[in-house]
């Protein structure tokens, strides 16, 4: 039977020895309505940590055309192996390549129209990068997997919207990284995705200075007035709704944020506190500038708290939930 209106998402539960099997058997035993939703994992990882759950799991076999059974606690995976066996909160090396493997098999499926949207679950950088591959992070991965330019990160939660001008870089790095091109492209990237994708005819944007008070007209840095403020004034010229550079520290308050539909921040710990202050364990990490829609959870790997059952699983849902809005929408960036 085809089920063509369905959105079809694939999920890749991130790093092994976390939280992500565990939230793939959980969302398994209540699948969300309206979606159709494949694991891209080995199907014995499931099956094992849903026996160190205590809960039901049957994987079977992704397939693009036809609808699964219908029986309770069936989960379709688009099967990956591991490298060697995964114990639930023990980080092992060994498995990063297939943590980038089942990002690459689940983008060649939506390239390839077999997929509508990708949902992520947390990697863990750090045994990545031990492996010896360098990463930085499943936005600049992405990025470079499907021949995007510029990604830029942004976080919603409870309809508080924050995109980041730099990312995962060092605090003496993002000066250096705030160029006036950077600035526009991100600019540029965030207003038409909020059009295309979330569908906001004109967008209303803050931009946030870097330094504190917004360099205070020059006293406290100058990239407000050499960089920030005149990338501004030019887009403002061209059309686009922008307010800044504001003070971070005044910015994400009422009198500002209701007059808004998104903020950008310029670097991570700038933006991404009061975002998930706002809504932890519900915000949702969208990357821009993709040719595909791709949302992931708002946190990390967990791994004390994996094969426990005591993760949460609000995130990956919110996540699930907008991946099928943004992939039903059909906006093309």
């Amino acid at each position: 039977m085809s089920t063509p209106s369905l959105p079809r998402l694939l999920l890749t539960p991130g790093e092994p020895a976390g939280i992500g099997p565990d939230l793939a058997v959980a969302l398994a035993q209540r699948p969300p309505p309206g979606v159709r939703l494949a694991a891209v994992a080995d199907p014995d990882l499931l099956r094992e940590r849903a026996l160190q759950l205590g809960l039901p799991l049957e994987p079977i076999r992704f397939d693009a055309v036809h609808a699964p059974p219908e029986r309770p606690a069936q989960l379709e995976v688009l099967p990956v192996p591991l490298a060697v066996p995964a114990v639930a909160g023990r980080l092992d090396p060994r498995n990063s390549g297939y943590v980038l493997a089942t990002l690459r098999a689940a983008v060649r499926a939506i390239q390839d129209g077999r997929a509508d949207a990708l949902v992520t679950g947390p990697v863990h950088k750090g045994a990545i990068n031990d492996a010896g591959i360098p990463f930085s992070g499943h936005t600049e991965f992405l990025a470079e997997l499907t021949g995007a330019g510029l990604p830029v990160m942004m976080l919603a939660a409870g309809g508080l919207r924050v995109a980041l001008a730099t990312t995962h870089l060092p605090l003496r790095a993002v000066p250096d990284a705030i160029t006036a091109e950077r600035l526009e492209t991100t600019l540029r990237i965030l207003h038409r995705d909020l059009r295309a994708r979330f569908g906001i005819a004109d967008p209303r944007i803050l931009v946030a200075g870097l330094n504190p008070h917004a360099g205070e007209g020059g006293h406290l840095g100058r990239e407000e007035i050499e960089v920030i403020g005149p990338v501004l004034e030019r887009l403002r010229a061209q059309g686009l709704r922008l307010t800044g550079p504001l003070p971070a520290d005044t910015l994400f308050t009422p009198r500002y944020l209701d007059q808004a539909d998104a903020v950008l921040a310029m670097y991570h710990d700038q933006g991404l506190p009061v975002l998930k202050h706002h809504g932890f364990g519900e915000a949702v990490n969208v990357t821009l500038g993709l040719p595909i829609v791709r949302t992931s959870v708002d946190h990390g790997t967990a791994l004390e708290l994996a094969g426990t059952g005591k993760a949460e699983i609000g995130s990956l849902l919110a996540a699930v939930r907008m991946a099928a809005e943004l992939a039903g929408r059909g906006g093309s960036p």
